[in-house]
C-alpha cells in the first residue's frame, strides 16, 4: 500500500517540477539555471534550513519519507560520515567537523561517480541525460523501471575500480526502489524526476502526515 501511495503521488509532477535554462556550456541541453538542482535535492533534509544538515536532520528527514528506523539511522550516519568532509574543504578540525555536518552550498563536491550523470560536476540537472535513462534502460515499459532494467543501469554506469561509487550508486537507487516503486514493482519516470529536485520528498511527507491524521 505504501509503494502505490507513493507511485501515485509521484505522477502528479510534471515536468514543471523542474524550470529548465542554458548556459554557454551546455546549449540547448536543458539544465537547471535558476538553482543548483543537487542543493534541491538535499534541501529537505536540511530541516531547520541553515544550510548544513546534521546526521539527526538526515535521520529525520528518511523518518518523514516513511523509511524504516534502521534504514533511516544507518543513513544518516554513513550519508554524512561520507558526504562532511568534502562539502568542507580547506576548514580545520573542529567540534563542528565531529557533528558530521554537510554544507548544502557545496554538495556539488561530493557528487560520486559511477552514477547517471544527471547532475553535472556543478550540481545542475542535465536532462538529456534523465532521458537517456529511459532511451537506454527501459524496455519493458517506456515511462518506468523494472528492478531488472534498474540493475542493468547501475552495472552499465559503473566505472572501473570505482568501488565507493558503485555502493554509493547501489544503495541510493535501491533504497529509492523499495520505497517508491508501484504495486507492478515499477519505479515510474516522475518518481525519478521528482527526486532529483527533491519536490518528491515533500510530497510524500505531506503524504504520510496526512495517512496519520486520518489514524487519529
Amino acid at each position: 500500500m505504501k509503494s502505490k501511495a507513493y507511485s501515485d503521488m509521484a505522477s502528479s509532477l510534471t515536468s514543471n517540477d523542474f524550470q529548465e535554462g542554458v548556459d554557454d556550456e551546455d546549449a540547448g541541453r536543458g539544465l537547471v539555471s535558476d538553482e543548483n538542482a543537487l542543493q534541491k535535492h538535499v534541501a529537505f533534509f536540511d530541516r531547520n534550513n541553515d544550510g548544513i544538515i546534521y546526521p539527526w536532520e538526515t535521520f529525520q528527514g528518511f523518518r518523514a519519507i516513511g523509511a524504516g528506523y534502521l534504514l533511516s539511522l544507518a543513513s544518516a550516519f554513513l550519508i554524512n560520515l561520507g558526504l562532511s568532509r568534502k562539502t568542507r574543504p580547506g576548514k580545520a578540525f573542529s567540534l563542528e567537523t565531529l557533528m558530521l555536518g554537510v554544507e548544502v552550498k557545496n554538495i556539488h563536491m561530493a557528487k560520486h561517480g559511477s552514477d547517471s550523470g544527471v547532475y553535472d560536476s556543478k550540481g545542475r540537472f542535465v536532462s538529456w541525460k534523465f532521458e537517456e535513462i529511459f532511451a537506454k534502460f527501459s524496455c519493458t515499459h517506456s515511462d518506468a523501471l523494472t528492478s531488472d532494467e534498474l540493475k542493468a543501469m547501475l552495472k552499465a554506469n559503473r566505472e572501473p575500480k570505482d568501488y565507493r561509487g558503485w555502493v554509493a550508486s547501489w544503495t541510493e537507487w535501491i533504497t529509492l526502489y523499495n520505497l517508491c516503486k508501484d504495486k507492478e514493482g515499477l519505479l515510474k519516470k516522475e518518481t525519478i524526476r521528482g527526486v532529483y529536485d527533491g519536490s518528491l520528498f515533500q510530497q510524500m511527507e505531506r503524504e504520510k502526515l496526512a495517512a496519520a491524521g486520518k489514524k487519529k
